[in-house]
């Protein structure tokens, strides 16, 4: 006798549909499986008898063959064990047809029976969705999560036996229903986010947070230690709008395949900011068995905020190309697998070993070669690739004077930020872009309107202050300083403010 289930197989973010095929056969009473299973996954024929017996369910007494279809797409993870299971006790005769043919099965088998959270449901769900799929069972836990996605009735179980009861038609729970699509609901409430109205001064700074949030720039912040780096940039999430709901859901399944547990979608954009003694592995992705995103992905519709950034040394080269890609390709021996990677990168770094060269009334105990040395651990198509730079210097009087009027809320600045995103999206409306960070060269120069005086770039090219890639930094700024003023083009003003961010000079000399 023969029967199939379904589950999915993760290779990165996207999901496949897997036939879980199994059938008896004559010989001595063993467990067989075909079908490119990984290390973890061949110890399921073992993991899956004893949990089946452990609840007495039956099992075929003789040999059992059991293939994942298809046969070619290797296949990692513990999550086909209930798939597995069920295919068994089926050929059996232990569950009668019916829904087994329409619903997809997720979860890890304990030898107890019990069944227990595996990560990536919600990608998985979204998988089935997509092949047709209307019914799914997932770990009890994890319900919440795969009901997440719209137009999938959700059982949680929590005992393979549970599991069985709700194919045969003996439900022992009524099924979580999927949330309507325009009602999906919000994770659950976050930690407090930093407000700008905690930074004292600063105004350039603050400034060239907003233009960065406002076009979704690439920052880069140095000074001496202590100034505020890390300070201003963990305020950036602050000034972000919302996810929209198919940002929402990208981002939600990305965390939910790194194993963290959803009660509801991520609608905030997200934030990461990894030490650097990070592996490479856990700042791109990857891993020697499951590939798992990394931090870049975790950070993906987000901010990466990379702090000392010249101690993370060539890791910090890996960062080219999903800079430019907005994806991460992890390739190894018996799979390959694609992440988004589309984050906002902020940089932080001071400006030599012991931060006070070039500090007015500090004193530098580093010679120039440890300087040079140590401002060169940021490569130069890395700085290239950087929209605003900027040097923060301290202040030099107290800013709490009682006449000192209160910086501006993160409300407040967020909504000006949200008036020039939505500029962006209309002017934007028929390209596969939404912020001017995104767009492409080519359209900057051929399909939107220039200043008709561009001697400004021209001069900056042919004395090498700008690289060609550096040309379309500034327009994409330049756009950006537009939006927020409420302009319909770019003027030299404009192009000249823009400059001067990316090069990094003040903007009382502008």
């Amino acid at each position: 006798m023969r029967a199939s289930t379904w589950s999915v197989a993760l290779t990165g973010i996207e999901g496949v549909v897997i036939e879980v095929e199994a059938a008896k056969g004559g010989g001595l009473p063993r467990t067989q499986l075909v079908g490119l299973p990984d290390k973890a996954l061949s110890e399921a024929k073992d993991r899956v008898k004893a949990a089946v017996a452990a609840c007495g369910l039956p099992w075929p007494p003789q040999l059992i063959t059991v293939n994942l279809s298809p046969a070619n797409l290797p296949k990692t993870g513990s999550h086909y064990d209930v798939a597995i299971a069920i295919a068994a006790i089926a050929a059996e005769g232990g569950i009668k047809p019916g829904l087994i043919g329409s619903t997809v099965l997720f979860g890890e088998l304990s030898l107890d029976g019990r069944i227990r959270n595996v990560r990536g449901v919600l990608p998985a769900m979204l998988a089935a969705a997509r092949a047709g799929f209307e019914r799914a069972i997932v770990p009890s836990a994890q319900c919440d999560e795969a009901a997440l996605v719209p137009g999938l009735t959700v059982w949680g179980a929590g005992r393979i036996d549970e599991v069985v009861d709700i194919l045969m038609g003996r439900l022992v729970a009524n099924p979580t229903p999927s949330a309507p699509s325009s009602s999906l609901p919000p994770v659950e409430a976050e930690a407090i986010v930093p407000d700008l109205a905690d930074v004292m001064g600063h105004l350039d700074g603050k400034f060239a947070l907003e233009v960065a949030a406002a076009g979704r720039h690439h920052l880069f912040l140095h000074g001496a230690p202590g100034v505020g780096k890390t300070m201003l940039a963990a305020r950036l999430p602050s000034l972000l709008p919302d996810l929209s709901q198919e940002e929402s859901l990208e981002v939600s399944a990305i965390h939910s395949l790194a194993g963290h547990q959803l009660s509801g979608l991520i609608q905030r954009p997200p934030y990461a900011d990894p030490h650097h003694s990070v592996t490479p592995v856990a700042l791109l992705g990857g891993g020697s068995g499951e590939l798992k995103p990394g931090a870049i992905s975790l950070a993906h519709r987000g901010v990466l905020f990379l702090d000392e950034c010249p101690d993370f040394g060539p890791k910090l080269d890996a960062l080219r190309t999903p800079l430019e890609n907005g994806t991460i390709t992890i390739s190894r021996a018996r799979a390959t697998a694609l992440f988004p990677a589309r984050f906002q990168l902020v940089l932080a770094a001071n400006p030599c070993p012991c931060g006070m060269w070039g500090v007015a009334g500090a004193e530098c105990r580093c010679d120039s070669v440890k300087v040079r040395r140590y401002q060169e651990r940021i490569s130069g198509p890395i700085m290239d690739r950087i929209d605003i730079r900027h040097q923060m210097l301290g202040t030099n009087r107290i800013l709490l004077d009682v006449g000192t009027s209160p910086p501006e809320p993160s409300a407040v600045v967020a909504a000006r930020v949200a008036e020039a995103r939505d500029r962006q999206r209309r002017r934007l409306a028929d390209t596969p872009w939404s912020t001017n960070g995104e767009v492409a060269g080519p359209h900057l120069r051929k399909q939107l309107p220039l200043p008709d005086d561009l001697s400004l770039l021209n001069a900056a090219l042919e004395r090498g202050a700008l690289s060609l890639r550096g040309v379309d930094k500034v327009l994409r700024v330049a756009w950006t300083l537009a939006d927020l003023a409420g302009r319909d083009a770019i003027t030299a003003r404009e192009l000249r403010a823009a400059l001067r961010l990316r090069q990094g000079d003040q903007l009382q000399a502008a």
